[in-house]
């Protein structure tokens, strides 16, 4: 090939104690390529491109980029060398504006005022030319997750990154969000810009990438041409087998477990009414942003109702509370794994009893029974197939997936009555979302009402026995999954439900 290699990658090994994340990783990014990293959680694909931005020092191996060598552990020298990260959990100043936090950096602290004109005229050459439209003096928490993805692109290209890594880019974006990032990343590479990201999605590393390195287990299995591979080579090439994902088998639902009738939550929730009975599965679809997050927030203990009435098993849900709540025999997968469902430097047996620490089987006179907690630890490590660590590794060593599935087996491994389910598969792999969506079909045979809350058609139309969506804070009427396609589901979800009935 005459197009340059901008970026090469050879033997990188990085150990974490005995877990070997890296082994031997040799890879190329040519100008203008869009290379499409894939892997299960866990196969060492951030690790690489932390290595490759100076976060982690390789235990072997080096990185050259533009044909000069990189030195080890030092992100300075990265970006100096044009290469810009986006990391999955973004890493900007809510209190800034759009403009402060492109500039903040690459001045001196407290001088972010100075040249302002030049970096406002020069930030918006960068927005036209590239398609990143967002308005310099917006504050950064008024903004979409969409708009500020943007602005850490932007961060980048104002440090004249020529190669550009993207670490999950569409994890938390709608469907729409993701479709316009990746036109852009394409429109970004027509332009000269070599870009890497990793995904999950299968779909869209093949609708996106012009490559596909696979990982499995720290090493480099295959590669492929996007346009010459299919979605089942690259899931049997992740996991090393065939995936198929479990399918949802029709059954008769008990009584109503959890019933909401008339609820409002301030001005986020407007009289909210659903119902889910033993052993079905109600699926609540909608954009982010409709108030899901208070939706879960009401059915964990954690709001209170100002108007309406929320009843558990046919009775009036006990006093707002998380503690009650498990008490009564609801489980939760929250949305955000890291920030409500893990303690990160906390070990995996700790954060394994985490929600019933106080329960007697793990403390007894204010101390906590240790053997308990890891014994525990270990029947979901084993039951779960939670990779990358003991039970008594501290828990941010696992990757997002690993870590989702200590988290479903911590409240499976008990039988919930309810399940409280978030976007259970945001940022996992084929193999994993086909392990999470088993264990909470496994859940609902046996008689678990599912409260199942996603952003994903798919996972819906796969797993819930009846839709609603929900749309300015209010829920649409139920209609049984078997009425329910892409597009009726997409009409309810823009609020148009007689339009969709």
């Amino acid at each position: 090939m005459n197009v340059p290699v901008v970026l090469r990658l050879e033997g990188i090994t990085k150990r974490f104690g005995a877990l070997t994340a890296n082994d031997d990783i040799t890879l190329e990014l040519r100008q203008g390529e869009l290379l499409a990293l894939l892997g299960e959680n866990g196969a060492g694909k951030t690790t690489l491109m932390n290595i490759l931005f100076g976060h982690y020092t390789a235990d072997a191996g080096r990185v050259i980029a533009f044909s000069r060598e990189l030195p080890p552990g030092k992100p300075r020298a990265a970006i100096e060398a044009g290469i810009g990260m986006v990391h999955q959990h973004f890493a900007l100043a809510a209190n800034l504006t759009v403009l402060e936090n492109v500039i903040a950096g690459t001045r001196p602290l407290g001088a972010l005022g100075l040249g302002s004109a030049a970096a406002r005229t020069r930030l918006a050459a960068l927005s036209a030319k590239f398609g990143l439209a967002v308005h310099p003096d917006a504050r950064v928490g008024d903004l979409s997750v969409g708009e500020r993805q943007r602005v850490e692109i932007l961060k980048s290209l104002y440090r004249d990154a020529k190669v550009l890594i993207l670490d999950e880019p569409t994890a938390v974006l709608t469907h729409q969000e993701a479709e316009q990032l990746y036109r852009t990343l394409r429109g970004m590479a027509e332009l000269g810009l070599s870009i890497i990201f990793i995904s999950h999605k299968l779909h869209e590393v093949l609708a996106a990438a012009d490559r596909v390195t696979v990982l499995r287990g720290g090493k480099v299995v295959a590669e492929r041409r996007a346009s010459e591979t299919t979605k089942d080579e690259l899931a049997e090439l992740m996991v090393g087998r065939r995936v198929a994902r479990p399918h949802r088998e029709s059954q008769a639902p008990g009584a109503i477990a959890l019933r909401a009738s008339g609820i409002d939550v301030g001005t986020t929730l407007k009289a909210i009414d659903f119902e889910v009975r033993a052993g079905e599965t109600l699926g609540i679809i909608g954009v982010s942003g409709n108030g899901q997050h208070t939706l879960v927030r009401l059915v964990s203990g954690l709001e209170r109702p100002t108007a309406g009435q929320l009843e558990l098993y046919g009775a009036p849900a006990p006093r707002p509370s998380p503690r009650g709540f498990v008490a009564a025999g609801i489980g939760r997968i929250p949305e955000d794994r890291h920030a409500d469902g893990a303690v990160g430097e906390m070990a995996v047996w700790e954060n394994a009893v985490l929600e019933r620490v106080r329960e007697p089987r793990f403390s007894a006179g204010g101390l906590v029974r240790r053997a308990a907690g890891r014994a525990f630890a270990r029947e979901i490590i084993e039951r779960f197939d939670v990779r990358g660590g003991s039970e008594d590794s501290p828990i941010r060593l696992l990757s997002g997936g690993n870590m989702q599935k200590l988290i479903l087996g911590r409240n499976l491994a008990e039988s919930p009555r309810i399940l409280i389910a978030a976007q259970p598969t945001r940022g996992l792999d084929e193999g994993a979302v086909a392990a999470v969506h088993g264990e909470i079909l496994a859940a609902r045979r046996a008689g678990t009402a599912v409260l199942l809350i996603s952003e994903d058609l798919d996972e819906i139309l796969a797993l819930a026995d009846r839709v609603q969506a929900i749309v300015k804070g209010r829920l649409s009427p139920a209609i049984p999954v078997e009425q329910a396609d892409p597009r009726r589901l997409g009409l309810m979800m823009a609020g148009s439900w007689e339009d969709a009935a």
